[in-house]
């Protein structure tokens, strides 16, 4: 099964000598000609005793000091690049995966070559602790930060992991926020990554847990901030141009399905926001609006940037203008020169009256001139 991907079953263990031969025994019985690597992360119960019943049948890794899950899994990707494969699947030794979802992961890793497979978990589950859960919707939402990826359960321990860009990559923590690291820093380099269903198990009477809540959360939430840093100052610009980004941004500007009718509203609507009266938030609100309208987005976006800084001098002073007009009934071009307190009041309700009739006219005169545009030009897709 596992040779149809070059791959290999990677088994980090610390202090689990309760289920630690019921989980490689399944997992023998899943994939019995597979190589399976066993890292012994400095056990001090009886997991060496354990594992001699185990010889001729495990690659094992094994160290007398505890480095943490992290550190172990580093050494267990070594181990599997130096043995020649291309893929490894991780699975924990506290008996909460099936082993038997192993052919699951292994068929989406056939579908999506170079693909990073997360086993997703059902976390609403009954069996599953509330912090558990809590955790990884924290978890989700940094990543999603510092990713743009939408994944269902980032802290998952059952992953196939592509060995290729592990080879030279260098990772600064060895704990359980390596977990965290290492997806990040992946979905970085730009691999897929692709959600496949698991089922788990929460036995609270034969798991054993070593994460340990202050500590643990404290080391995450720093390597959260140095990452979304990173993001912030690496990633976002490469992630926005690169060849992948300016090909979707051409695509959602095109849609070839999507009618003349649409793509005017959706120019009219960046002119109408780019205009109104809500310096700085004018995309803040546009933007979601245009999703829940299934406004054209990137023809939103370029037309919203009407109020780019040239402009906003003859935005503002036409807004003022216009509110002049319906306010006082006249035009007064140095009105707006005034600096006493009760000129500035009154030239501000000018402004805030006249930019919201500005931007309806600046709707209605581009959504026309592009709908007019859009019939002379581009033909109408079928419906």
């Amino acid at each position: 099964m596992l040779s149809k991907i070059n791959g290999c079953i990677i088994i980090p263990t610390y202090n689990n000598e309760g289920t630690l031969s019921a989980v490689i025994t399944r997992v023998l019985e899943v994939v019995p000609d597979s190589m399976i690597i066993v890292v012994n992360d400095g056990s001090t119960d009886s997991t060496k005793e354990i594992l001699l019943t185990f010889s001729g049948m495990i690659e094992l890794v094994s160290y007398d000091e505890n480095q943490g899950k992290g550190n172990a899994l580093k050494l267990g990707f070594r181990k599997a690049i130096e043995l020649g494969y291309d893929n490894a699947i991780t699975i924990d030794s506290d008996n909460q995966h099936f082993p038997e979802d192993i052919p699951l992961i292994v068929k989406k890793a056939e579908e999506y070559p170079g693909a990073l497979i997360m086993g997703s978990r059902n976390m609403d589950h009954e069996t599953v602790p509330g912090k558990s859960s809590f955790g990884n919707k924290f978890s989700n939402f940094w990543f999603k930060l510092e990713t743009w990826i939408t994944l269902p359960d980032t802290q998952t321990g059952y992953r196939l992991y592509p060995l290729e860009p592990l080879k030279k990559m260098k990772f600064f923590t060895k704990k359980f926020e390596f977990e965290i690291e290492i997806i990040v820093r992946l979905a970085w380099k730009m691999i897929r990554f692709v959600p496949v269903p698991i089922r788990v198990k929460y036995d609270m009477e034969e798991r054993v847990s070593h994460f340990r809540p202050a500590r643990d959360f404290f080391r995450i939430s720093v390597l959260n901030s140095v990452l979304v840093l990173g993001a912030l100052f690496y990633f976002y610009p490469k992630k926005l141009f690169s060849f992948d980004t300016l090909r979707k941004i051409k695509q959602e500007a095109i849609k070839p399905e999507e009618s003349n009718l649409r793509k005017a509203i959706s120019i009219g609507f960046g002119v109408f926001m780019g205009i109104f009266p809500i310096w700085g938030f004018q995309l803040l609100i546009g933007i979601p609006l245009a999703v829940l309208l299934r406004l054209n987005k990137v023809l939103f976006i370029t037309a919203a940037n009407i109020s780019i800084p040239p402009m906003i001098p003859l935005i503002v002073y036409g807004s003022f203008l216009v509110g002049q007009q319906i306010i006082a009934g006249e035009l007064n071009h140095n009105a707006i020169f005034s600096f006493s307190l009760e000129d500035i009041q009154r030239n501000v309700t000018q402004y805030a009256v006249g930019a919201v009739i500005l931007s309806a006219i600046g709707f209605l005169i581009a959504f026309l001139l592009s709908f007019i545009l859009l019939k002379i030009f581009r033909k109408e897709p079928n419906q």
